[in-house]
């Protein structure tokens, strides 16, 4: 086993980010290559994705370029799908060479088991959500909207995602709420399960860890958007939160 850390991050949502934080994130990429043994990318890495099959968005080339050279490196990258791309699919795995999930996983880091699971759809409630949900992730709504010219689409999906309104207010809205849901959701799976550790979520932009019993931890890796957050588990298994200011 090496000695370096795996590193976890989610919701980069590049694509609606300002410029200066895209390049800050592949320079956290490099500091990966050098430093890591792993990287978990816990949803929402892109603002918006989507697989139309021969044609790639062209404003993240130099990101998957990165993460392609990660994997040829020797650096496994597991990425999960969020609420902004869990449309994701053959091309990231087979061309990038990254372990893509769309539903939550089970996985050991650091001999450590993890609940992996981007935090959008846990648990009962918000059906209005759950609806939309089943809706946009459906066969029919991606073969019709596969079928939009891809500059069309990514209009479209900028008109609804909303990202760059919370740039500018700087926060996001119903934190507080749901962030209280998903420490109460983290905390019930570590009940439930003796054997889980650590479960690892995202979703809503609040970098936090909790020693929810000892040894056992709630983790949430925050953002980009407004954080520059990630977590680092090493040889201990304890995950550690950061902040990047490369």
């Amino acid at each position: 086993m090496s000695s370096r850390p795996a590193f976890l991050v989610s919701d980069v949502h590049l694509g609606a980010v300002p410029p200066r934080t895209e390049e800050a994130f592949r320079r956290w990429l490099l500091h990966v290559k050098e430093s890591g043994s792993r990287l978990i990318i816990n949803g929402d890495l892109f603002d918006f994705w989507f697989e139309y099959g021969r044609v790639i968005l062209s404003e993240h080339v130099r990101v998957l370029a990165l993460l392609a050279d990660l994997v040829e490196s020797g650096v496994p990258v597991l990425i999960m799908g969020g609420n902004h791309d869990w449309w994701g699919g053959d091309f990231l795995r087979e061309s990038i060479g990254v372990d893509f999930h769309r539903e939550p996983v089970r996985i050991r880091v650091k001999g450590r088991s993890v609940l992996l699971a981007h935090g959008d759809g846990l648990g009962p409630g918000d059906p209005g959500y759950r609806i939309l949900r089943l809706v946009l992730r459906s066969r029919v709504t991606r073969g019709l909207f596969r079928r939009l010219h891809p500059d069309l689409g990514v209009r479209i999906a900028d008109r609804v995602s909303g990202t760059r309104a919370h740039l500018t207010s700087g926060r996001w809205p119903g934190g507080d709420e749901r962030t209280k849901f998903l420490s109460a959701w983290a905390s019930q799976q570590l009940d439930e399960d003796a054997s889980l550790d650590i479960v690892a979520l995202g979703h809503v932009h609040l970098p936090e860890v909790t020693e929810m019993a000892p040894g056992r931890f709630y983790v949430n890796s925050g953002d980009w958007v407004l954080h520059r957050s990630y977590v680092t588990i090493g040889d201990s298994g304890r995950p550690e939160l950061h902040e990047w200011e490369g």
